[in-house]
């Protein structure tokens, strides 16, 4: 029978592909998230310093820096199917190791293998929903796919509260995440099996993957390269921060490790019901680069409340949680009116292959800075050149959201600040 004559995939069908790789998305983000909590338990237990903590954490994104250029190499080759299961795979050993010595060369390994692993599944389910949601509920389906990667990172920073027992020993919150990482592997097997009835049933999208194009590089305008730097700091002010955030609670604030958790959370939380949000209100005011500014700014004085006051830390994590809610609604969208259409995937890689880059850096860069300050519960001002050095990077997101505006205020805009959906609507 000619493949054009089969039907599509029925509604259920693709919303049940939408279920099983969103669950491997959980997995994922829970595995990365679960060494936050962990951090002040491997520092008494393990004896390891904070750059070892944030060696942990950075070297997830080092192996990142090339995965952009050949991820989509990897779909295109074996076929996303393969190739899902191979990250699947790579996202569960990496826990597996890591979990299975308490020597920081080997935990380095796991995370490292699990870094190889986790964000080529990221790309590989996005290429899937492409696959199956192109044309119809796309957006949406991209939508609930992030919720559910989300929930997986509040459940993680949440697990003091409901796995409370298993922090007694180091090895039992990363065992917990392994058997949730194991989600990567069963929901890469389910679409396997899927995938295998819907090619000799229905009438399938196309497999696209975005890549790395280096004669692209030169074709993008100045506006591109501020909204990657303004990537660069604003994701590095966030997840180095996340890494120590859960010990920085209890040692300089005296919160449990239960409070903790869900102050980090709330990043978490503000960010799966506000991003939605707000990229409705962009839509319709416009105003990007000024909002991304405005973003940039609430991240100036935040570390230096928590750094130096006294004050409810919940209202410095609510102003960080509008900052990473707001941010990134309008950032990624954003390049979509500088870039071509054609460039687009070129684009996006380069951007999360440089993002990469500045989250390794400043996880080691962090680690260092509260080692050289001897932070600790008995000397919490450690800290404080750490939180200069986020803070830091707030000032310098405000100045490449300002370049950006300039820009964008000139000959050479855009239309970042002036389109909107009722100027997009026809007359």
């Amino acid at each position: 029978m000619p493949a054009t004559t089969l039907p599509e995939p029925s509604r259920l069908y693709r919303w049940m592909v939408l279920i099983f790789v969103s669950l491997a998305m959980f997995g994922s983000y829970y595995a990365y998230d679960a060494l936050s909590p962990l951090a002040d338990v491997l520092k008494q237990q393990l004896g390891f310093s904070d750059s070892n903590i944030g060696l942990l954490q950075g070297i997830y994104s080092f192996p990142n820096i090339f995965t952009v250029v050949i991820g989509g190499l990897i779909i295109d080759r074996l076929g996303l199917r393969k190739a899902l299961m191979i990250f699947g795979v790579l996202c569960v050993i990496g826990p597996a190791i890591t979990a299975s010595s308490g020597h920081l060369s080997m935990m380095a390994i796991g995370r490292l293998i699990f870094g190889m692993g986790a964000e080529s599944l990221n790309v590989a389910v996005i290429t899937a929903l492409a696959r199956w949601f192109k044309g119809k509920e796309l957006s949406f389906a991209f939508g609930m796919n992030l919720t559910s990667a989300r929930l997986g990172s509040f459940a993680a920073l949440n697990s003091p509260t409901w796995a409370r027992a298993a922090y007694a020993n180091w090895r039992w919150p990363f065992l917990i995440s392994l058997a949730f990482s194991s989600l990567c592997v069963v929901g890469a097997l389910i679409y396997w099996i899927m995938e295998v009835h819907a090619e000799k049933n229905y009438q399938l999208g196309e497999i696209s993957t975005d890549k790395v194009v280096f004669t692209d590089l030169f074709k993008f305008g100045v506006g591109y390269w501020y909204i990657v730097a303004l990537c660069v700091v604003f994701y590095s002010a966030i997840f180095p921060f996340q890494t120590f955030a859960v010990k920085f609670f209890m040692e300089a604030h005296g919160t449990s490790r239960e409070a903790g958790g869900f102050l980090s959370s709330m990043l978490t939380l503000f960010s799966m019901i506000g991003t939605p949000l707000f990229g409705l209100l962009v839509d319709r005011i416009g105003k990007r680069a000024l909002l991304m500014m405005f973003g940039s700014m609430l991240l100036i004085p935040v570390y230096l409340m928590m750094a130096y006051t006294r004050i409810t830390l919940y209202v410095p994590m609510a102003m960080m949680g509008v900052a990473f809610s707001l941010i990134p609604a309008v950032m990624w969208p954003s390049v979509s009116y500088i870039v071509e259409q054609s460039k687009l995937g070129t684009a996006y890689g380069l951007m999360t292959m440089i993002q990469n880059i500045g989250l390794f850096g400043f996880n080691l860069a962090i680690g260092w800075a509260n080692d050289y300050g001897n932070a600790s519960a008995s000397n919490p001002a450690g800290y404080r050149l750490g939180m200069w050095i986020f803070s830091i990077l707030g000032f310098v997101g405000v100045f490449f959201s300002f370049l950006l505006r300039q820009r964008e205020m000139g000959p050479h805009s855009h239309g970042l600040e002036t389109i909107t959906t009722a100027s997009a609507a026809p007359a």
